[in-house]
């Protein structure tokens, strides 16, 4: 079976569980863990902050910087669909009592005049206040589309004149930064707080890192507490996130040319209206309508190929480690031969 449906379907390779089962260990929650302190500390200073915390998922490191960041009664300002507000269960109202102020924006990426607008007035007791604006890089429901570094600027700048701090969700940061090449730390520093995955394109099993100033870190700790996200001998699990941030960042390229190869093909199918311009490692196919989409998603899964509905007309591929150049050979033949009527 070749499964496209996400990144998140990679398994570790053996010399990634070799690493995990020769980690030392500790008991984390009392800051004992050799292999989770050296995770932590080796991805902060790769972006040139002062502490990292690990945490067990990308949803989980979302939701504390949110919660650091906001206040009961608070607002913040994101992508109408963005992961923070579509995909983490209702978490900034439940976990932060905090209300969402959605915008559009180009493929999930927002623009620091159209941000502009919706802060709200700090005299004007009828709003709430605006305490956090947060983006998606790559954008997911974009097509994996990458921000220019020149609007995050732009971004950073207006949070500046606002007293705002600014939340990175970049659950796939590292399949933007091998495209454009921007410097880890010079991207890191438009940021308060930055959420990482380990387990999409790196191929860790689990696990995800909240970036930031010491500050911000200790705070963490507090709100991953209750939360429940303290683990004890945690570097068996932290070890295959530290050998994907040593071995895996580059090989990212490879799954982009995968994805590319997928959208090449699919554009030359009759069934298919159009795909979403690749440019990471999600393939979004545009089709007539659901019935399509529904049938060709069957086929290919009788042709041992999974993918997946995403939303009204769209089928999402997505290429990973697990995805080799002998599997695109298979799915092309596989592409050409349904006829998803």
């Amino acid at each position: 079976m070749i499964d496209l449906r996400s990144d998140t379907v990679t398994k570790p390779t053996k010399e990634m569980l070799d690493f995990m089962m020769s980690a030392a260990v500790g008991d984390d929650v009392f800051g004992e863990d050799p292999t989770v302190n050296e995770l932590e500390n080796y991805t902060a200073a790769l972006f040139g902050k002062e502490a990292a915390i690990f945490c067990t998922s990308g949803t989980q490191s979302n939701q504390i910087g949110i919660n650091l960041h906001v206040k009961p009664g608070g607002e913040v300002i994101c992508h109408y669909e963005s992961h923070i507000f579509k995909y983490e269960g209702g978490g900034i109202a439940r976990n932060s009592g905090a209300s969402i102020r959605t915008l559009d924006g180009d493929r999930g990426r927002l623009k620091a005049s159209a941000i502009e607008k919706w802060i709200n007035p700090l005299n004007d007791v009828h709003y709430p206040l605006t305490q956090l604006v947060s983006i998606e890089d790559t954008a997911n429901r974009g097509g994996g589309a990458i921000y220019k570094i020149q609007d995050i600027e732009e971004i950073r700048g207006l949070c500046d004149s606002h007293h705002l701090p600014l939340h990175l969700d970049g659950a796939r940061l590292f399949n933007a930064l091998v495209e454009t090449n921007v410097e880890y730390k010079s991207y890191a520093e438009n940021f308060d707080t930055l959420s990482i995955c380990l387990s999409k394109g790196l191929g860790a099993p689990v696990g995800s890192l909240l970036i930031g100033n010491k500050n911000h870190i200790l705070q963490a700790r507090r709100i991953r507490k209750v939360f429940g996200g303290g683990m004890r001998q945690a570097g068996i699990i932290a070890a295959g996130g530290l050998f994907a941030l040593k071995n895996n960042i580059n090989r990212l390229r490879n799954d982009h040319e995968h994805a590319k190869e997928i959208e090449s093909i699919l554009l030359t199918l009759p069934w298919i209206v159009d795909v979403v311009p690749v440019e990471t490692n999600i393939v979004v196919a545009i089709v007539k309508d659901d019935q399509t989409r529904n049938n060709a998603i069957s086929k290919l899964k009788d042709l041992n190929i999974l993918c997946m509905p995403f939303g009204p007309h769209m089928i999402r591929f997505v290429t990973h480690l697990n995805v080799c150049a002998n599997d695109l050979n298979y799915i092309r033949e596989s592409l050409r031969k349904i006829n998803s009527k």
